[in-house]
């Protein structure tokens, strides 16, 4: 091999080296906006499950309370049925004091938004947890289209070092920035973009 020929496999080499150095700068930057999406998606996933089990408690603490509410609504109902057959005045005044007393109780079922226990406020409560629900699902499949593009460009990325074939660095570059863009949407907008 001539001197001219090592020089120019010298100088070959160094420019080898420079684009591998940039190519595994790559590939370390998209390991981070991979490891930020994953853990957002974590989160979101966590959240999801525990906005849906709180709903899941809040309906049955719902129909619990209607089904209270409604043993006591029919109870007054045979209390008034009672009170029309009955004769005797201090029987007739224990039945309406009764009868009162579970109208009272079947209203605080309905409505007590002192203890935000009543069959309204739980329905309310119950509304709002799906919702945030709903939230960290969107955020949370968004979060999953990003780690994948992300996933995906540091194969392209590290399948470039291997092939030499640049395009394959500018595809990666092409998915880091469509990840970063599901990742904003997944923080920002959830909603604004339906893809599943």
């Amino acid at each position: 091999m001539s001197a001219h020929e090592s020089m120019e496999h010298a100088e070959h080499a160094e420019h080898a080296s420079g684009e591998n150095k940039s190519i595994a700068l790559l590939i370390a930057v998209l390991a981070l906006f991979l490891a930020f999406s994953e853990t957002l998606g974590k989160g979101a996933q966590t959240e999801t499950i525990a906005k849906n089990v709180e709903a899941s408690n809040l309906w049955a603490f719902f129909q619990a309370k209607s089904i209270r509410r409604t043993t006591v609504q029919t109870a007054a109902e045979q209390g008034k049925l009672i009170l029309g057959s009955t004769s005797d005045e201090a029987a007739k005044a224990a039945i309406q004091k009764q009868i009162d007393d579970w109208q009272k109780t079947a209203a605080r079922y309905r409505n007590e938004p002192e203890t935000g226990e009543g069959s309204e406020q739980l329905a309310e409560r119950a509304k709002h947890a799906e919702h945030e629900r709903d939230l960290a699902q969107a955020r949370y499949h968004h979060y999953e289209l990003a780690s994948a593009a992300f996933q995906i460009g540091i194969v392209l990325a590290s399948a470039t070092i291997i092939t030499g074939m640049i395009a394959l660095a500018w595809i990666s570059g092409f998915l880091a920035v469509a990840g970063l863009a599901f990742t904003a949407i997944g923080l920002f907008a959830p909603h604004a973009v339906h893809l599943m």
